[in-house]
């Protein structure tokens, strides 16, 4: 058991919907402050005597502040932003996920919207009037339904299992590689599965490509202009991984060229660092008719961050408690 009744930090915006709830379901007496994330110095403030951080992002300047941390916990998968050798050691990091469910259903539909040609008949039909279909227009290109089409996944986690259950309600085929290889194709119900080093076979035969790798040193600018060359001139590529698992030039540079057939975008190189503008890149990206554009929203649903809750605050009982924590992914050296 702890010597006294925990503070606990929130600085995960996502999770002040549901403050009645995370606090109603901590160990009683413990202090719980909600600094604006946005204002560093009040995060590192209020941080100063916290047992908790509860926030994916934990600079080495915010590790400094704080004299007695022992947990910090993301709120979501992610840890890439979380500078681990700052934290005093034995400070443990925790993650969480749930957000599978919501992500699955932002691939599939948006590998739906540009694969049928909705996204550019919208705008035809908003602005001009124009009836972009084949029935209206001969000029039109008929679009290809998911029936027999080839979906790899660059990355077969929690997302990639969910949203491959999806894809196959559709007839639809599935490829994956994967940093590991352990994935047991069969057993999943994939052609084949591999490590990274079959990425260039799953480039050139698929229609979809679904990227929800982590962000690491090895997979930053994992596929460049080679490995662009190598999609189907209409195949479509979803990111939902890390921005930088895909290097901003290159893909750039693909869609302008129309080397691929659109992308679908939901994680970025650029966020906002106050408020909430902020262009999503050094490219003009929103120039482009071949890409759905979204503010890292595929895994913002309530029912995403009700079951995080419940996650992380059963992860600060155990900490209380003196209990081994769950979803442990680093501990400070």
């Amino acid at each position: 058991m702890t010597a006294g009744p925990l503070t606990v930090v929130v600085a995960d915006p996502n999770l002040a919907p549901l403050r009645t709830e995370f606090e109603a379901a901590l160990p009683h007496g413990t202090v719980v402050h909600w600094p604006d994330s946005r204002h560093t110095e009040a995060v590192e403030a209020a941080i100063a005597d916290a047992d908790v951080l509860v926030s994916g992002r934990c600079t080495a300047a915010m590790a400094a502040a704080a004299t007695r941390l022992r947990l910090v916990h993301a709120a979501g998968a992610g840890t890439d932003n979380i500078d681990i050798a700052a934290l005093a050691p034995g400070t443990q990091v925790a993650n969480t996920f749930h957000h599978e469910n919501a992500i699955a259903e932002y691939i599939v539909s948006a590998t739906i919207l540009m694969r049928r040609g909705f996204l550019r008949q919208h705008t035809a039909l908003r602005r001009e009037a124009h009836w972009d279909s084949p029935a209206h227009d001969p000029r039109a290109p008929w679009a290809a339904d998911l029936t027999a089409a080839t979906v790899g996944f660059v990355g077969f986690g929690h997302i990639g299992a969910r949203c491959w259950r999806l894809f196959q309600a559709f007839g639809a085929r599935g490829v994956a590689v994967t940093r590991s290889g352990e994935v047991d194709a069969a057993a999943q119900g994939l052609l084949w599965a591999g490590t990274v080093k079959n990425l260039d076979a799953l480039l050139e035969s698929c229609d979809a490509v679904v990227v929800s790798v982590p962000l690491t040193e090895d997979t930053t600018g994992l596929i460049g202009t080679a490995e662009l060359s190598r999609m189907r001139p209409d195949a479509i590529l979803v990111n939902v991984g890390r921005g930088p698992v895909v290097d901003e030039d290159a893909l750039y540079g693909a869609l302008s060229d129309r080397t691929i057939g659109g992308a679908a975008i939901d994680v970025w190189y650029r966020y906002p660092a106050d408020g909430h503008t902020a262009a999503p890149g050094k490219h003009p990206f929103d120039t482009l008719d071949n890409v759905l554009m979204t503010p890292h929203s595929s895994g913002l649903t309530r029912q995403t961050f009700v079951h995080r809750t419940t996650d992380i605050t059963a992860n600060i009982r155990r900490l209380a408690a003196g209990e081994p924590l769950h979803n442990v992914v680093a501990v400070a050296p």
